[in-house]
């Protein structure tokens, strides 16, 4: 192996080189798809990102003798960074990228190791993001083709590389995908759904954006209800929820995000968006005006023919009574014979959380990918510890 030299993103030049390696070790791979330039500087923004309120980040690249590019790596540390059960405070690493040479991703790892100790950190989980689960969350071992939108790519001998270091799993995240139109769903969610549809009380509606702010406030009180407190979420204010349902408005389709009410109570809820990879694939990692009307014409053309779900639940006291099977049989009465979509891929649900696992693989879904959150304990007499509810 040639010298690697590393050195820390500190002006523009080195911004423009942290995005570059993932392009250059993975353009030619398979099923990549290059995220926006965009989706990656906000999180190294402290503008962009909250996540700066409560730590910091530093990103490095990495370059052979040559100067030619070859590996790069973010390391954070976040105050509200913690999994139940944590009695030490653990830092992040992610956006990882390296040649196919442990030495090289050894230097990497060791110099977000160094940082993280600097500030008192006793252990490393990785990748992750600086920010929330739903973008940018662990590394795929299974699938690698075509990652949905907010999911990193990342070649399979990345896992050897982490794994050579030293990291151990912390918990497993899969992925479903679905055959839209070839599913028939099973007997069982139709006779759970007639016994909910016999109850007036009980209705299905899909989201209108004419009444989009209704609908946000709706997806807070069952989000507080449903997941506030569980795997570190936080309680949702109404304000945000509308933020973030306005952003999303551009994108959303209507008749693919669900929701069922008691007595007009919302109490479960089923978000899902078309994958704006099938779109931003073209892009090569650029939305100027050019791209921005080449996405409107991909999308007036129908050129997505897949959805991903983003997050499906129902309130504590409706739970085991139906109400998820109700929802899913409502939005497949209309999904299925729109015949807009052929691919449907749920975003990760990790293995520590059973229920949620025995939803999507009653769908008739397949695995579709495996992605997996490594930890890496600095003290390595320490005794190592999967998630607290796998335990």
């Amino acid at each position: 192996m040639s010298q690697m030299k590393i050195k820390p993103v500190n002006d523009e030049t080195t911004a423009r080189a942290f995005l570059q390696v993932h392009v250059t070790l993975n353009q030619d791979k398979e099923g990549w798809i290059q995220p926006l330039d965009k989706d990656i500087e906000d999180i190294f923004s402290p503008e962009k990102n909250k996540a700066f309120r409560f730590g910091e980040a530093i990103r490095w690249v990495m370059e052979d003798e040559q100067g030619r590019l070859t590996g790069r790596i973010a390391a954070f540390v976040n105050k509200r960074y913690k999994t139940m059960g944590d009695d030490f405070p653990v830092g992040g690493v992610g956006f990882f990228d390296c040649v196919d040479d442990q030495a090289a991703a050894d230097l990497l790892f060791d110099t977000a190791k160094a940082w993280l100790a600097e500030r008192g950190m006793e252990a490393m989980d990785g990748p992750i993001n600086f920010g929330d689960r739903d973008r940018w969350w662990g590394l795929q071992v299974e699938g690698f083709v075509d990652p949905p939108f907010g999911m990193a790519y990342n070649p399979p001998y990345y896992k050897t590389l982490f794994e050579n270091y030293g990291f151990l799993p912390f918990f497993h995240q899969i992925c479903f995908g679905l055959d839209v139109q070839g599913t028939t769903l099973k007997s069982k969610f139709h006779a759970r759904h007639a016994a909910i549809a016999a109850d007036p009380a009980f209705e299905a509606r899909h989201l209108r954006k004419d009444q989009l702010d209704k609908f946000a406030g709706d997806f807070v009180t069952v989000y507080n209800k449903a997941w506030a407190g569980h795997g570190g979420n936080k309680e949702m204010s109404r304000e945000q929820a509308v933020l973030i349902f306005r952003k999303m408005k551009p994108v959303m389709d209507e008749e693919i995000v669900w929701f069922v009410y008691h007595n007009n109570e919302p109490i479960a809820c089923w978000l899902n968006l078309p994958d704006l990879n099938q779109y931003f694939k073209h892009m090569h990692g650029k939305f100027g005006l050019l791209q921005k009307l080449q996405f409107l014409w991909l999308k007036m053309t129908g050129a997505c023919r897949k959805f991903t779900g983003l997050v499906f639940g129902v309130v504590p006291e409706f739970q085991g009574k139906g109400v998820d099977s109700y929802m899913i049989v409502e939005g497949a009465k209309v999904i299925q014979p729109r015949k807009r979509y052929d691919q449907y891929e749920m975003q990760w649900v990790g293995d520590w959380n059973p229920k949620m696992l025995n939803v999507a693989e009653s769908l008739g879904g397949f695995h579709s990918r495996k992605l997996t959150t490594f930890r890496y304990l600095f003290d390595r007499q320490r005794e190592f510890k999967r998630h607290p509810m796998l335990q």
